[in-house]
């Protein structure tokens, strides 16, 4: 299909992408128009050079930075260069029918409803891959153009609820942008008496047009006029819906608020008022986020688990339906505000308008092929496979495919991979359309897919190297087995004990090279480590210590629904204590920090003791509630005249009569030396490091560390009775 992206910090492209495939709780819809967000959109397109862009972005220098210490100078540098050609989807509002719907979706929505969407990277293309939640239907009275509204209607919807607006106050909207002439009307609607400020005057007018009682210039003068538009007073509440990098709009705001009033800020402004002034008025400052309840809440997004109405009375769908219903109604009006329309070949052109302020653009609209009106939607287009170059087969090369086109995949599976002799990455998954297609052009595959069947039914691919997220490695490892498919699969291996049982045996039963993730074992600290711990004479003490403050709140991998960050991370150390010390784990005591909190998730802190075969004892302490200057992860050993020590891959300590210290400046974390290691094996035949028995410990060990800590008592981990 074809879809709008951004190449780079600048460059505007309609290019050919997969089409994407449906998932639980979602829909596909074939769109018939889309609106360019010209706010939010047009932030991430950067026509000033790389050092004026890193000075307007310091938190993306300092992500630069974290990489350069994490990885190194060479992985960074290929990384920002990378940035400068990489695919990034813009746009998040547009209408279209429903094409085809998953069977979680069950009431709602049918084939061929005529629908609104919005969301976080929906974007602008053919088809449109829609979390139910943020899908609302389209009354019959309002065309699609019109409903491609929807998503910035919900927007400036959820800021007059938030503002709380009551019949006969004056409210001033200060910014007359897409979003600020929307919420004019909706406080018109409301029963407030709107002031509409702005510095343009094609915009005043126009808010006046469509119901704004006045209208003011945004100058010198703005407190004086309107002052004596309220006898004196002020207003009673300003919805701040200018964006700016400067703290002048907000400012504006409260000298014109009166007393004991309300400032609510929509538009990204720089928040920064004295606070004398703010202590003196009183005032309420309140933040509107997003579409309304369910936004940045992945239950509500990606789960389809809805906000009981009793609750939440308006959630971001809801909120959704009611600005389609007053449109219906003709109580709010969109079409005035429609400044330009493209056809979606013509996005670049768009794009330019919007950031032209010659062109005076305010809605940007862009309009696809079909579907109209009424007309059914066509099939799904067979075009979830897109082909990037002739393949080119060598004989005894071994083909991979990626599955799963994130981070860990880009940094150091790829890169890994294009090192290694006679290997090929022949395929390249990912939901993501753009993003797989980016990945394919930047390491060479010769196609990009949404369709994991697509990879599991060719016969040209050998290998396949799973890093997608944790609840999806057993199915996608499942499946690559039983399509007869070596596996490399990312830790954790799986997150129930059941679905360890499946997998292990169907690793066991297929015939096929298998192995998990945990490049620890091939850390060369970590194997130093171990080489010291053959020597041993007794027992050992070993204690790890792991902070991780960034797997914490919404963050997906924290939801303890899927194992959070003890199955997803701490799976590594679990393994990592078997292997130092090859003996096996036979019980876990533990305790956490209270549950049933958003943040800190107290399933995702806890201090566990395993006791293993060989009368070794070992604590495992893991944390997301540390400092984000704290080490990341300490792991000591200590045995009958001996103590071992090793922090972040970079430092090693021996103590065993004499100190003997080792450090690097960049941490060495085993990914390399274990895929090399494995495709290796599949060539000579021999077993793979780390096996299907090794993953199922590991996540068999964190699942009854978490039963541990909530019943507080004791649980078995004797594992061959375990996968019986």
């Amino acid at each position: 299909m074809k879809q709008v992206v951004r190449k780079g910090l600048k460059t505007i492209l309609v290019d050919e992408v997969p089409t994407p495939a449906v998932i639980p709780h979602h829909v596909l819809i074939q769109t018939a128009y889309s609106l360019i967000s010209s706010g939010t959109e047009t932030s991430s397109i950067h026509r000033e050079n790389l050092v004026q862009v890193a000075a307007q972005k310091p938190d993306q220098v300092r992500k630069i930075w974290s990489a350069f210490k994490e990885h190194g100078p060479v992985r960074t540098i290929a990384e920002v260069r990378a940035k400068l050609e990489e695919y990034s989807v813009l746009g998040y509002a547009g209408a279209g029918i429903v094409a085809e719907k998953h069977n979680t979706v069950t009431n709602g929505f049918e084939v061929g409803d005529r629908v609104a969407y919005g969301g976080e990277g929906t974007g602008h293309g053919e088809w449109i891959l829609a979390t139910r939640h943020f899908v609302a239907k389209v009354p019959d009275e309002v065309s699609l153009e019109d409903a491609s509204f929807a998503t910035l209607g919900s927007i400036a919807l959820n800021s007059v609820r938030t503002a709380g607006v009551e019949i006969g106050e004056v409210v001033a909207v200060l910014g007359l942008g897409l979003v600020g002439q929307l919420i004019s009307q909706l406080v018109a609607q409301q029963g407030g008496t709107v002031i509409g400020i702005d510095l343009k005057q094609d915009r005043l007018e126009l808010a006046q047009q469509l119901g704004a009682a006045h209208v003011l210039q945004a100058d010198s003068y703005l407190r004086e006029a309107v002052s004596a538009l309220t006898g004196g007073r002020g207003v009673d509440c300003v919805i701040v819906a200018a964006a700016a990098k400067s703290p002048g709009p907000c400012q504006q705001a409260l000298e014109i608020c009166r007393e004991r009033g309300r400032i609510v800020v929509v538009g990204a402004v720089e928040l920064n008022f004295p606070w004398e002034a703010m202590y003196l008025k009183e005032i309420q400052l309140l933040m509107s986020r997003a579409y309304g309840p369910g936004c940045y809440d992945s239950a509500y997004e990606k789960q389809g688990r809805d906000y009981p109405i009793a609750q939440v009375r308006w959630t971001a769908q809801r909120n959704m339906q009611e600005f389609l219903r007053l449109l219906a109604a003709g109580r709010v009006r969109v079409h005035p505000l429609i400044s330009h329309e493209f056809a979606l070949e013509d996005a670049d052109q768009a794009y330019e308008t919007i950031i032209d302020p010659a062109r005076r653009s305010l809605a940007v609209v862009l309009r696809y092929p079909a579907p109209r009106s009424e007309e059914s939607p066509s099939c799904p287009p067979a075009s979830r496979k897109i082909e990037i170059r002739p393949a080119d087969v060598q004989a005894g090369e071994l083909r991979v495919a990626l599955i799963g086109a994130g981070n860990l995949g880009r940094w150091a599976h790829l890169p890994i991979l294009q090192k290694l002799p006679n290997v090929k990455l022949h395929a390249v998954y990912s939901k993501n359309g753009a993003r797989g297609k980016n990945y394919a052009l930047r390491f060479g595959a010769s196609y990009c897919c949404s369709d994991l069947d697509v990879i599991l039914n060719d016969p040209a691919v050998d290998v396949l190297v799973i890093a997608t997220r944790n609840q999806e490695h057993c199915p996608q490892a499942m499946a690559g087995l039983v399509a007869g498919k070596h596996v490399f699969v990312e830790k954790p291996m799986a997150v129930t004990e059941e679905e360890c049982r499946l997998l292990y045996h169907a690793a066991q039963e297929s015939g096929k090279h298998f192995t998990v993730g945990f490049n620890r074992r091939f850390a060369p600290f970590y194997v130093r480590m171990k080489q010291q711990l053959l020597r041993r004479v007794g027992p050992a003490v070993i204690n790890c210590r792991v902070n991780s403050p960034g797997i914490s709140g919404s963050y997906w991998m924290a939801d303890p629904a899927i194992g959070g960050a003890i199955v997803g991370e701490a799976c590594h150390f679990v393994d990592l204590m078997y292997w130092l010390l090859e003996a096996e784990p036979v019980t876990v005591a533990a305790y956490s920090l209270p549950t049933g909190k958003d943040d800190p998730i107290g399933e995702n802190n806890l201090t566990a003791t395993f006791q293993f075969a060989d009368g070794s004892v070992g604590n495992l302490t893991y944390c997301t509630v540390g400092s984000k200057t704290s080490g990341g992860e300490r792991v000591e050993v200590f045995a009958p005249g001996l103590g071992v020590v090793s922090e972040d891959f970079k430092h090693l300590t021996v103590l065993k009569g004499t100190r003997h210290s080792w450090s690097k400046w960049f941490p060495k974390k085993g990914y390399h030396d274990q895929l090399e290691q494995f495709i290796t094996g599949i060539r000579k035949g021999t077993r793979p490091a780390v096996t299907a028995l090794d993953g199922a410990r590991a996540t068999i060990g964190c699942l009854r560390m978490m039963e541990a800590a909530r019943s507080r008592e004791p649980r078995d981990l004797r594992l061959q009775e375990i996968l019986l």
